[in-house]
This record gives structure tokens, sequence and C-alpha cells, in this order.
């Protein structure tokens, strides 16, 4: 009997679910490369695997399936007091995120929330670490309180403020601007801000796609869908994590409006 209590992913069901009767119409080669780009097999693999982990041990055993080695840089200004908000770049889509919750999970012992795709909330041991964000389903009328109950929890937050990973725009891979969110919950709830830049970049394929279309004004994010392939294509690197100085909260002060303060910290965290 299958064990329904962990999420796996499945192309066939997922088609049925968005195409409905014409999903048989799509050609079999067709659903066996979206099975092979999600690497379908090898993800379920582990997930069943580690089936019994959440959280930072959950964060540990992916860590240890893609084989990722980080250099850490600022440790030493990570603060021991009061809660913050971690704000990063975001250019893989995967080994970021996860590398980020678990070096910062396991300084602070668990004791920190992403706010991310809810997607994300379907990987069971992930969920217990995340605040699910859903700006286009039923769940955005929910987003500012799901926002308020992150910011209002005794846990760290970590943010990806471009909401998307870095795409390359006139030759240069960099985030697209960032939201002012974490500027404005940040000052309510008198959270400093501690900026960290992930050192990585994803394969020119996955550039050239998002361009492309981007350029047809194509609104659906294909190139979400090879995020599982690069996180594979980026297995077995190391990578350089610095994090930067604490900005006290009371920084943000009317001499900017928030979004021009997000793109300071953005700023900044390109020169770390």
């Amino acid at each position: 009997m299958a064990d329904n209590s962990i999420f796996l992913i499945d192309i066939d069901k997922i088609l049925k679910e968005k195409a409905g009767k014409k999903a048989k119409y799509v050609p079999r080669f067709l659903v066996s490369y979206l099975k092979r780009i999600v690497h379908q097999d090898e993800i379920n693999a582990f997930l069943t695997e580690v089936k019994d982990k959440t959280g930072v041990d959950f964060l540990a055993a992916c860590m240890d399936f893609l084989d990722v080695k980080l250099e850490v840089e600022g440790l030493e200004n990570l603060p021991e007091e009061g809660l913050c908000t971690f704000v990063s770049n975001h250019p893989l889509g995967g080994q970021d995120g996860v590398a980020l919750g678990y070096v910062l999970g396991k300084h602070y012992d668990g004791r920190i929330k992403y706010l991310v795709n809810d997607l994300l909330m379907n990987l069971h041991g992930l969920a217990p670490l995340c605040i699910p964000i859903n700006k286009t389903g039923s769940q955005s009328r929910d987003f500012p309180r799901m926002v308020e109950a992150g910011f209002r929890s005794d846990s760290h937050i970590i943010m990806f403020p471009a909401g998307i990973c870095s795409r390359r725009r006139n030759g240069v891979i960099q985030d697209l601007d960032w939201k002012k969110t974490f500027v404005t919950k940040s000052v309510e709830t008198r959270r400093d801000v501690v900026p960290v830049h992930f050192e990585g970049r994803n394969s020119d394929f996955f550039y050239n796609l998002a361009n492309i279309c981007k350029f047809f004004g194509i609104r659906f994010n294909i190139a979400m869908l090879y995020l599982a392939d690069e996180m594979f294509k980026n297995r077995h690197k190391t990578f350089r994590v610095a994090i930067g100085k604490p900005i006290p909260w009371q920084t943000f002060n009317k001499s900017k409006t928030p979004t021009e303060w997000a793109a300071y910290v953005r700023d900044l965290v390109y020169k770390l």
C-alpha cells in the first residue's frame, strides 16, 4: 500500500488534474521527458528514504543527497539576541534555499521559518519550517495574514525578496528587483535585517529559456519546470556564502521609501 503521508512527484496525476480528459492526448514521449527533467524517480526515492526526517534534519539529508559543500564567511555576524530577518539573493532556486536553512537552522536550533511558495509546503520534511505563500490561488486573501504570522512568531525569518531565482539581464546574472515586504515587516516587528550573499549560478540553458519565455510573453513560468534539473546539475559543488553585518531596523527611516530601502539592501548583498 502506498504511503500517502509523504508527498511524491506524480507527473501522470498532475497532467490528469491540469488537463482533465485531454491528458490522454499528451504524447507519451512528452510525459517521459517531463518525468526525466523533474527527476521524478530519483527525487521520489530520496523523499521515501527520508520520510521520517523533518526540519533541520530533513535539510541535512538534502545537503547530503545534493552533496553540497559550503564555505561560510561572516558567522560572527549572526546575532545571538533578538529576532532577525535574513534576506538573500536567490541564484539557484534549490541548493541556496536548502543551504541557508541548514546553516541558520543549525545555528539557531531550528528556530527559523522560510516564507516560501506554498508548493514547497507539500514537502513533508520542510513543512515545519515554512510559512506558505500562494499569491495566485485561493490563499491570496490570506497572504498578509500569513506574512504577519511569520513575523510575529518567535523564529528568525529567511526570505528571498526577489520571489523567483536570478535571471540574466543585459548579460548579468542577478536577482530581479526586491519586494519591500521584508523592510516594512521588519520595522513593524523590530527585527534587524541580516544581508546574505549566496554565490552560484544555473546553466546558460536555464537563463536562455527564461529570456525566450519573457520575449514571447509566455506567462507560465516554464523555466521553473527545469529547476529540479538545475539542482542536479549543481550537485557535488562548493558554494560561498557571505553573511553581512546586521542592519538595525531603525535604519529604515523615512529618508527612503520601503522600495528604495529594499533596493539599498539588495545592493549591499551584491557587495558581500
